[in-house]
């Protein structure tokens, strides 16, 4: 008697295993898709990639950091996205369709200042204000959590933000000081290799 309810106890667990995996598989069939966006900027020649599932979907002049203005350079994931965000470090300036991708402020974001192609902002990546509508919807569309940002190469003077940097590698030359400079306030200073 014993061994006819070790067969239905070890039949019962078999069926629940069974359900368990049905639902777990009509749970991934009824899942939105969402797509894998990676968006590679590309310090040196002033260009934005945006691939979809690994297929390039766009290529767009940028603006990142002006001398003295790092873009830091490394990978990133997006965290959040505002439609119309104002900075608080410059004067409430504007910033439309923006994408957070530091901790410190820097984001990918639109702006009708001249010089698309060029190194002139103050650390933010700055597309024109349709590219970056056209982005912002994409992502907003895919998923923000799906979304790799990379920041690539050295700044206009062949720094490298402080961030990208192995840790405690640099050293004060004489005569050099500890303060850091740059446009949040010391929370990164340029970085040159050496």
């Amino acid at each position: 008697m014993r061994g006819n309810t070790a067969g239905r106890a070890g039949r019962w667990r078999r069926h629940l295993a069974l359900q368990a995996l049905l639902a777990v598989f009509l749970c991934l069939l009824t899942a939105p898709a969402f797509a894998n966006i990676l968006i590679t900027v590309d310090k040196p020649t002033q260009t934005m990639t945006v691939l979809v599932n690994g297929e390039l979907r766009y290529r767009w002049p940028v603006s990142t950091g002006a001398t003295g203005y790092s873009t830091p350079a490394g990978n990133y994931t997006a965290f959040r996205m505002e439609l119309m965000h104002y900075s608080d470090e410059w004067d409430g300036a504007g910033m439309p369709h923006s994408i957070f991708f530091t901790k410190r402020g820097h984001a990918i974001h639109g702006s009708n200042h001249p010089g698309m192609g060029t190194p002139r902002s103050h650390g933010c990546v700055r597309l024109s204000l349709q590219n970056a509508e056209t982005l912002y919807r994409l992502v907003e569309q895919q998923g923000l959590s799906a979304t790799k940002v990379v920041i690539a190469g050295p700044d206009p003077a062949g720094n490298w933000a402080a961030s990208s940097a192995p840790p405690a590698v640099r050293t004060l030359s004489p005569g050099e000081s500890r303060q850091r400079t740059g446009p949040f306030r010391g929370l990164f200073a340029p970085f040159k290799r050496r």
